[in-house]
């Protein structure tokens, strides 16, 4: 255990590690509690298989499209890789909407995780950029003619539209510095903006421990026994309390 104890005596990560697997959690957490864990799970098996194509991938136009083909019929095992990425990005999104309504319905959503709501939203719509960048990597019809699309609907944004879709193509026409742009943006840029939001999103999480379901017995305020009423009030109504620094002792004020 000497290198444990000496990494966690200069760093505290053991310690940390320790108390991010074994924190306390509700009672009756179920099957949908797992969803997050999911989705982070997709996302890291996207994480090292992109990396994977990346040493084979060529981001030229003239070379994108064969590449591809080398990797899925020549490279070992290619095809099982390129192939956990392709539709692994649909299982990632599809987790990730998923995730999010668990949150909404578990309203999970209300104080004091109203941050991790808004962090959670961005990587939603980070996700989803992520994978519009991925589209046109290969360099295909189908590829080509979907970002032309794509980038045309951001070009009939207001104000900013135009700038928008000169910025994505890179140029006036989707060429090579179209794939080059997308290409960083799909393996630097975005992948780096979701690993701080993950980070930070699991940080909420341990902060702020794990909601309870809606119909849990152990939620905040369910175990709440109403006193009998002994004034004539319905049972279960807030009564009215004496103010600071007075008292009510039977029936005179003091």
């Amino acid at each position: 255990m000497y290198p444990l104890d000496w990494l966690e005596e200069r760093s505290g990560l053991v310690g940390g590690v320790r108390y991010f697997l074994f924190r306390k959690v509700p009672g009756d957490t179920n099957w949908f509690h797992t969803l997050g864990s999911a989705t982070l799970t997709a996302f890291l098996v996207q994480l090292v298989t992109g990396v994977i194509l990346a040493m084979y991938y060529k981001p030229d136009p003239n070379s994108a499209h064969s590449s591809i083909d080398h990797i899925t019929h020549d490279v070992t095992l290619g095809w099982l890789v390129r192939g956990m990425h392709k539709w692994g990005a649909s299982v990632f999104i599809i987790l990730m909407f998923m995730h999010m309504g668990r949150v909404f319905l578990f309203g999970a959503y209300k104080y004091p995780r109203e941050l991790n709501w808004i962090i959670g939203v961005l990587l939603l719509a980070t996700g989803l950029f992520e994978g519009l960048t991925g589209y046109l990597l290969p360099f295909d019809q189908t590829a080509y003619w979907a970002t032309v699309v794509a980038i045309n609907i951001n070009g009939t944004a207001p104000f900013l539209g135009p700038f928008l879709a000169s910025l994505l193509r890179g140029g006036a026409e989707i060429g090579p510095d179209t794939l080059a742009r997308f290409y960083s943006l799909h393996m630097l840029l975005i992948p780096g903006a979701l690993l701080g939001l993950i980070t930070l999103h699991l940080y909420l999480v341990i902060r702020l421990g794990v909601s309870s379901p809606p119909w849990s017995k152990e939620a905040a305020g369910a175990d709440w026994i109403a006193e009998p009423s002994t004034d004539g009030r319905p049972a279960g109504l807030t009564r009215p309390s004496a103010r600071s620094g007075w008292q009510r002792n039977g029936g005179d004020e003091q």
